[in-house]
């Protein structure tokens, strides 16, 4: 059962975390949760997804009758709704003459806002980020910006700039990506979310740039519990050893991974892939280059692993250098400029392994001999 798998702990330098609660096989579903507070990414979203439950819209599909902004695949996401903050927003018009980078957090307060007190409360117990927002997203602007979207009598009890300030540093390091739907031409860059979702068991998981679990969301598949999160273990994991995701893909390189964790989270990784990596040599130690790592090349297509070794005096790097290339083989998904990671299935009904792994980004399906063969091929199970 996936409820007994994980158990909260204090970890010493790295926070709250799950680890292990028992011996964990390749593939099992470790957890699953619904999201305590769900919100579109965009404006620009709204339109194509059900406000609601968040699918994909075909026609013909029903408007919100408040706000005529929100639209809803069936008659129960109707009947659900979406936040009321929000839709008083969105009757109003005013929110849409925001400035872009002001909109995200805005749908997130007023997503926020509309909790209960008592959910409000969990998601006020989360971690915070430590960094300072940027200056398009100060606390006190946006602060006010919702005092004027929304009629003063909708406001909850304790609405203040302190609290404002005190949700956006919850977001900016709880929210999960609700992901549009896969598609090959669309440039991994340019992939955008359709919603964001806050998961409180789930925000306890830490990061590692050679994780041994990932989370897959199903947003477009029929039936309850398409906006829950799944989480899978890679491999097997020892009772007692944490269990982590990575924050980001996991070809990214050295230097933005530390970047990005820094700016974002307040912290500079320093696992086991990062301890090798800060060992490379910058490309103009011996050549005058521009100073940018080695690991910055990228490919023609535009695909970027962050693995490429390079040939030539001073720059080549043995297996000794970078012992976890394995990982890459076996868990990144060469699917075009996919670069998900890939779980293995659940195990079968006897225990045995699956051998069979899914793509947490593109959905796709490979035999394990298929990743394990040599010449790294690429011929899936599913388009």
């Amino acid at each position: 059962m996936a409820g007994d798998a994980l158990r909260a702990a204090d970890l010493p330098g790295r926070g709250r975390g799950l680890l292990a609660a028992r011996n964990i096989r390749e593939g099992e579903v470790i957890l699953t949760e619904q999201p305590l507070l769900l919100y579109p990414a965009s404006l620009a979203a709204l339109p194509s997804f059900c406000s609601a439950c968040f699918r994909s819209l075909s026609a013909p599909a029903s408007p919100c009758p408040s706000c005529r902004a929100a639209a809803f695949c069936s008659p129960s996401c109707a009947a659900a709704s979406h936040p009321r903050l929000l839709c008083a927003a969105l009757s109003g018009g005013g929110l849409a003459s925001a400035a872009e980078p002001q909109q995200e957090p805005l749908l997130f307060l007023l997503s926020a806002y509309s909790l209960q007190e008592p959910s409000l409360r969990v998601l006020l117990s989360l971690s915070s980020a430590t960094t300072p927002p940027s200056t398009d997203q100060d606390p006190p602007s946006l602060h006010a910006m919702v005092a004027a979207l929304v009629p003063p009598h909708m406001l909850p009890p304790g609405f203040s700039p302190d609290l404002t300030a005190a949700l956006l540093a919850k977001d900016r390091t709880n929210s999960f990506s609700i992901m549009e739907p896969y598609r090959p031409e669309v440039p991994l860059e340019l992939r955008k979310a359709r919603a964001y979702a806050v998961y409180p068991r789930a925000a306890l998981l830490n990061h590692d740039c050679l994780p041994n679990a990932c989370h897959f969301d199903y947003a477009d598949r029929p039936g309850p519990g398409n906006t829950d999160i799944v989480v899978r273990a890679l491999h097997d994991i020892t009772e007692g050893r944490e269990v982590c995701i990575s924050y980001f893909a996991a070809n990214w390189q050295y230097k933005d991974r530390q970047c990005r964790l820094l700016e974002d989270y307040g912290f500079q990784c320093e696992c086991e892939r990062c301890q090798v990596e800060s060992k490379w040599k910058l490309d103009d130690d011996n050549e005058g280059g521009d100073g940018d790592d080695k690991m910055e090349e990228e490919d023609e297509d535009g695909g970027d692993d962050g693995m490429e070794q390079e040939d030539g005096d001073g720059g080549s790097y043995s297996e000794d250098d970078f012992p976890h290339a394995f990982f890459f083989v076996r868990y990144l998904c060469n699917h075009g400029d996919c670069y998900g990671m890939l779980a293995p299935l659940p195990p079968l009904p006897n225990g045995e392994p699956s051998r069979v792994f899914e793509c947490n980004v593109c959905g796709n399906l490979k035999n394990e001999d298929e990743i394990d063969a040599p010449d790294g091929g690429d011929s899936s199970m599913a388009d």
